[in-house]
């Protein structure tokens, strides 16, 4: 029987899978955001902040990395790192042409005064 899930672990299953995808493809940017989101699911902020790191170092368009990363930041009680984040995603959500994206950052950007 498998260990039950619990805030304070990424659920091993999925993270097993990601990393080993991972380990086919060392720079791929799904898995890398794949493997933050679980870190930041079970509260491993700031691991979860160095998967979205190593996300955005793939692939700097990727603007839901650098968002979520930014909630993260904002929640540690880092604001400016948080707005300075948001304003590079949103610049990376323009040059992709992600028009969600773009709304989404903007509003939290707004949000935290930036």
């Amino acid at each position: 029987m498998a260990a039950p899930y619990t805030p304070d672990m990424p659920d091993s299953s999925r993270l097993e899978k990601l990393q080993r995808l991972l380990a086919a493809e060392p720079d791929d940017p799904f898995c890398l955001y794949g493997i933050a989101q679980e870190h930041a699911k079970a509260g491993d902020l700031e691991r979860a902040i160095e998967w979205y790191d190593r996300t955005v170092a793939a692939d700097p368009t990727h603007a839901y990395a650098r968002f979520h990363k930014a909630r993260l930041l904002e929640g540690l009680g880092r604001a400016a790192e948080a707005r300075e984040e948001l304003r590079t995603g949103l610049e990376a959500a323009r040059s992709s042409g992600d028009a969600k994206a773009m709304s989404e950052i903007a509003g939290a950007l707004e949000a935290l005064g930036g």
